[in-house]
């Protein structure tokens, strides 16, 4: 097992984190891990795996360098009449951090030479090998941790120029377009070991990744790996969580009001709590786990009586914010149970028998668990009379309101306390009392694990009739995706007439997607915006209904028609469904002119530009009109429209902009995805894809920005500069989320697979080992595409084409 240490600031618990063995010796073989890269590409990303670690460790050594600045002078004052700090104090704070740059410095300077003068067959192992070895000074390091931590606050507290000096430590900045030097603090700096130690393991997994077994640096990275290991867990061993014990006495009359599943942060993590209201106490228990065949045990992990107890809402609070997790995160989780439950489905129409299964629904188990500790997202803080304050994260539901509210409201009872024994009994009684029975997760529900469709839907809606009245009328088109349904296309609105006749045809993307939802909307004609918080005209609901998507109904390629009925209103309906195994092929062009299937070289070359002219037109008229659209690109545009403005380009209409300012603006933005679908190579590159897949993955910040950067500025010229272009762009519409509702997650969950899907040839697929169905490839593809392309909009800066393009590895300036 690998073991990730976390220490924390002192007077906080240290926590030791237990991650699943992964790559190790006895385990699943390194090369399955390879998938779709053969061993030449894999060793082409140990290259930049390595180049990653280079500017990692050049950051390292800038902060230990911070570290040391200060040192020498305050050595010097120590032996003055009005000495700063004494050397005793000046040897507790700086404790081996002179020991812990020379050894870092001396692994730095040896590791460039070799990574600069690169060839496949070049060895490092014996680098690490020996840094591994010397993960002894991390041990006295982290042993006076806390000690230095602890002696650094209380000579701030006593010399305010020490103070001032720790507060402003600087660290020389490694990157041309940041400021030369970054202040840090003195404690801030020395928690960066500590959280080396962890990082150096992680890394070593990153390289062991990407080294074939046949490889000489195999066995040595190994070795390294498992001195790490050992070290960590001699750590884990010495660890003990400190537990307060609580003497207080029992309350009269007390009754169970309500109780319910929580979440708790505790020193930063979140743990998964029942809470228990009673008339005069709240009660936090943790659910024990007990072997089978047992019942149910409770364990106190802290009470408050109500008249000691305050409450503060997030809004309220002064002191340090509730981390709460960001809502692209939690759709990857859903992805990820999504995918579990795929897999599900797929071996039960295999003869793997049950264990298979089991295993499964084990990790399903895991994965749901964590998405119940992550997904709540309404916070407040519990403190009784002394200070003592427990964040507690809860579930947005009216019930926990309510629940909330009553907490708050509670007075007029006396403070008390309860002996140990009183409260083991109080805490036993929870079983029987409790009201709340099982953890709300979703992986009891066998109707939840259908898997789905994955691929396009045309759907043409053709008229709708029941109307007792002439409306203006349109309808808009959902489909559920990983949980939640997601607006995927709108019908232009029909006016004045009964009988609605739109024939409009939409390509959706269904990605797991069990059931199409249609609604259909009278269009608000009022000037007065009836919703004034989101800048959006309420249009009023006159229907909505919904069909299941059959996979064998929709398995024949011939167009099914379809009614949905609803309010007495019918809607007619013509779908037809593509697996991703025939949609999503990316196919060259046969004919020499055009745009659409043509190499983007070819049309650069040809428009004599640097970004083709489609992108630039399509772009321009987005942000001119369309920028405050709601759902711009997860709409679909009319089906006709688009086609129309391919044909045109491909034709090179000259009037195609006259076009583009008459089209619904969805068409436009449609266009554009078609264009960069259909191209016979993706943007990002055949070549490439396979080590952006694998420098997304990479532990270190600092490695993983050094590659992804390199990697990208790899690009053909023509590919990387019109990148930066729609790139520029898609940040531009996320600055509007607030009116668009797109935001960074939203676009990369979008534009990702478009931009990066390889080529059929180049596919894991075809090259996978195991037997994976083509919807459990395509989604653990589709998670890395938008993971890429979601993390270069997140940077602050990239590197202009322009700019200096040489390799991190070919320079020393690392």
């Amino acid at each position: 097992m690998l073991l990730l240490l976390l220490l924390h600031k002192p007077g906080e618990t240290s926590i030791i984190c237990t991650f699943s063995d992964i790559f190790l010796k006895g385990c699943i073989p390194l090369s399955s891990h390879l998938c779709f890269l053969d061993q030449e590409k894999g060793l082409e990303m140990r290259k930049w795996v390595l180049s990653g670690i280079l500017a990692s460790e050049e950051t390292y050594l800038s902060q230990l360098e911070a570290l040391l600045i200060p040192m020498k002078p305050l050595r010097a004052a120590a032996t003055t009449s009005q000495p700063m700090l004494t050397i005793q104090q000046i040897e507790t704070i700086f404790f081996k951090v002179p020991e812990l740059h020379e050894i870092h410095k001396d692994f730095y300077d040896a590791l460039l030479p070799r990574v600069q003068d690169w060839s496949h067959q070049q060895c490092v192992g014996d680098l690490f090998q020996k840094l591994a070895s010397q993960l002894g000074v991390y041990r006295a390091f982290v042993d006076n941790y806390k000690v230095a931590v602890e002696t650094a606050d209380k000579c701030c507290q006593a010399n305010l120029q020490f103070a001032e000096i720790s507060e402003n430590l600087k660290v020389k900045s490694t990157k041309d377009c940041k400021d030369q030097s970054a202040k840090n603090s003195l404690e801030n700096l020395l928690y960066k070991p500590v959280d080396r130690v962890t990082r150096s393991t992680l890394v070593l997994h990153d390289l062991l990744k990407h080294t074939p077994s046949s490889h000489p640096d195999y066995p040595l990275l190994q070795d390294a790996l498992r001195i790490s290991q050992n070290f960590l867990s001699s750590i884990n061993e010495e660890i003990t969580p400190r537990r307060q014990s609580m003497t207080v006495k029992k309350g009269e009359n007390r009754q169970l009001l309500r109780d319910r599943f929580m979440v708790e942060l505790v020193e930063g993590s979140r743990k998964l709590r029942h809470v228990f209201l009673f008339t005069d106490l709240l009660l936090c228990a943790k659910l024990k786990k007990q072997a089978a065949g047992k019942g149910q045990q409770y364990d106190c992990k802290w009470y408050i009586p109500l008249a000691d107890l305050t409450f503060q809402t997030i809004e309220d609070s002064e002191s340090t914010p509730i981390p709460l997790v960001q809502d692209e995160e939690i759709d990857a989780m859903k992805i990820k149970i999504s995918q579990i439950k795929n897999e599900i489905q797929r071996e039960k129409r295999t003869t793997k028998g049950p264990k298979v299964i089991e295993r499964l629904r084990k990790k399903l188990s895991e994965q749901e668990s964590l998405l119940l500790l992550m997904s709540p997202n309404m916070a407040f803080r519990v403190a009784n009379r002394n200070g003592k304050v427990s964040p507690v994260i809860c579930y947005q539901h009216a019930s926990d309101n309510c629940f909330c509210f009553f907490i708050h409201c509670r007075s007029g009872f006396k403070s008390f306390s309860l002996t140990s024994l009183e409260l083991q009994m109080l805490t036993n009684s929870c079983v029987k009392l409790q009201t709340v029975h099982t953890i709300p997760m979703s992986m009891n529900k066998e109707d939840d694990e259908s898997s789905g469709l994955y691929g396009f839907l045309n759907v043409i809606v053709h008229s709708a009739s029941g109307l007792k009245q002439s409306l203006n009328l349109y309808c808009s088109l959902e489909v559920d995706s990983f949980g939640y349904f997601v607006n995927k296309a709108k019908t232009r609105v029909y006016r004045d007439s009964t009988e609605p006749n739109w024939n409009e045809e939409f390509e959706i993307e269904l990605e797991g997607s069990q059931t199409l939802r249609l609604l259909c909307y009278e269009k608000c004609c009022s000037k007065t915006k009836q919703n004034k918080e989101d800048g959006e005209i309420t249009d009023r609901i006159m229907a909505k209904g919904q069909i299941k998507l059959d996979p064998q109904t929709l398995q024949n390629k011939d167009w099914q028609r379809t009614v949905i009925a609803m309010n007495g209103i019918e809607v007619k309906l013509s779908m037809k469904f593509t697996s991703r195994e025939f949609s999503l092929k990316r196919m060259p062009s046969r004919k020499q002119s055009g745009v659409f299937g043509v190499k983007i070289n070819v049309v650069t070359k040809r428009e004599r530009s640097k970004v083709p002219l489609i992108v630039r037109q399509c772009v321009e008229e987005i942000e001119r009109r369309g920028l405050d659209e709601v759902g711009i690109y997860r709409v679909s545009g009319v089906a006709t429209d688009i086609q129309a403005l391919k044909a045109a380009f491909d034709s090179n209409n000259k009037d195609v902009s006259v076009m583009m300012r008459e089209m619904d603006v969805n068409a436009i933005a449609g266009t554009l995805k078609l264009y960069f679908r259909e191209l016979p190579e993706p943007l990002f590159t055949d070549e490439l894809y396979p080590n952006f897949a694998g420098g997304i993955a990479l532990s270190d910040s600092v490695a993983k920005e050094s590659c992804m950067l390199n990697l990208l500025l790899s690009l053909p010229e023509p590919n990387l500069v019109t990148f930066l272009f729609l790139l520029d762009h898609l940040k531009r519409v996320a600055e509007n989320e607030s009116a668009n509702k797109m935001s960074l997650h939203n676009l990369a969950t979008v534009f990702g697979p478009t931009l990066l899907r390889p080529s059929e040839k180049d596919s894991k697929i075809s090259n996978s080992s195991q037997p994976i169905s083509m919807n459990d490839s395509w989604s653990l593809e589709v998670m890395a595409q938008v993971q890429v392309l979601l993390y270069f909009l997140q940077l602050e800066s990239i590197p202009t084409p322009d700019s200096k393009r040489q390799s991190l590895l070919f320079s020393t300036e690392v």
